[in-house]
């Protein structure tokens, strides 16, 4: 008998381990579901164009959501990156009236970003903070307000073509905005799972004094971690601006909630240390897929935040389920040991 085939004959004869693997691939087995029965449902859902267009919608969730993530491994969470899109959106406007050059409007979109994400981080470990919800509320405010007072309540219209490219392109019906997930999904893959700075992400959220006692920056590590969330917010901000050639201040209009509701779908605790890359994304396509099911079978529009807000409740339950489980399976394995 091989290995592999032990292996499985072993997870075969205990139900305790298979209800374990269920739980977590629980967020990829959803997806799945969704689109047997969304294909089922709607003749044009697994159309490539449709599927074009789920992408090109989700593209903005999906890049909120990888920053997001690093955030909430850090037991934090940040409000702002709504406004901080709109604000990105209207200063690379105003930059482009002013100076129509494509990678400096890129740089400056992507810089503003940077720049409330930093505050947000300093802010929090700085001011000593007893949590970062107080500084991102305050920055989700304050960014908002700034992009209003910048842009005087109206949109800026006109973009880089580069911009436009980025954010409206596509290779037949494949977005480029979809390339663009797939870069940012990567380097925060290779960050999170080659690098020690991502290594020590995931120890800061797990267990904060236990990293610091092991002599981990962890002042540094949580800076860092909302500044690299404010620059997905930026290139959030190119997406969106590229798609509808213009700045404004309505821009990601509570992406906030959907970034935050992508990253718990996807399996992510609020407890910190625990999440992944690719269970952010399918979180952020579950949600684009819903709607865009629901557009496709003429379902009411009010309905949409009802279902999304369920599928939410379902994504928190099947987290305290499987960490039952865990706790009983660690308890059954020391029992036979």
């Amino acid at each position: 008998m091989t290995a592999e085939a032990g292996a499985m004959r072993r997870l075969g004869s205990d139900p305790l381990r298979l209800a374990l693997l269920a739980i977590r691939l629980g967020p990829a087995l959803i997806l799945l579901l969704l689109v047997v029965i969304m294909s089922m449902l709607s003749p044009a859902f697994l159309t490539m164009l449709n599927v074009g267009n789920v992408l090109a919608q989700t593209a903005v969730i999906a890049v909120l959501a990888i920053g997001q993530l690093l955030v909430i491994l850090t037991r934090g969470i940040d409000l702002s990156v709504g406004s901080t899109l709109a604000l990105a959106s209207v200063t690379g406007a105003l930059v482009y009236s002013a100076a129509p050059s494509g990678p400096v409007v890129v740089l400056a979109m992507l810089a503003t970003g940077m720049a409330v994400g930093a505050i947000n981080g300093m802010g929090y470990v700085l001011g000593r903070l007893p949590h970062p919800f107080i500084i991102t509320l305050a920055t989700l405010s304050a960014g908002r307000g700034l992009a209003l007072w910048l842009s005087g309540g109206q949109p800026q219209q006109g973009m880089p073509e580069v911009v436009q490219v980025m954010g409206g392109g596509s290779a037949g019906w494949l977005p480029y905005s979809a390339f663009l997930v797939a870069a940012v999904a990567l380097a925060v893959v290779l960050l999170t799972t080659r690098m020690v700075w991502g290594r020590w992400i995931y120890a800061v959220g797990g267990n904060p004094e236990g990293a610091r006692r092991t002599a981990i920056p962890v002042d540094r590590v949580v800076i860092s971690v909302y500044v690299l969330s404010g620059l997905a917010a930026g290139i959030a901000a190119i997406v969106t601006s590229g798609r509808l050639n213009a700045g404004s201040p309505t821009f990601g209009d509570l992406a906030e909630l959907d970034s935050i509701a992508a990253v718990v779908i996807g399996g992510a605790s609020f407890l910190g240390g625990r999440g992944s890359v690719g269970n952010a994304l399918v979180g952020a396509l579950m949600i684009g897929i819903i709607r865009n099911g629901m557009n496709l079978l003429d379902v009411n529009a009010f309905l949409q935040p009802i279902v999304i807000g369920v599928v939410i409740v379902l994504a928190v339950e099947s987290d305290v389920v499987r960490g039952r489980l865990e706790s009983r399976f660690r308890t059954a394995q020391a029992a036979r040991s």
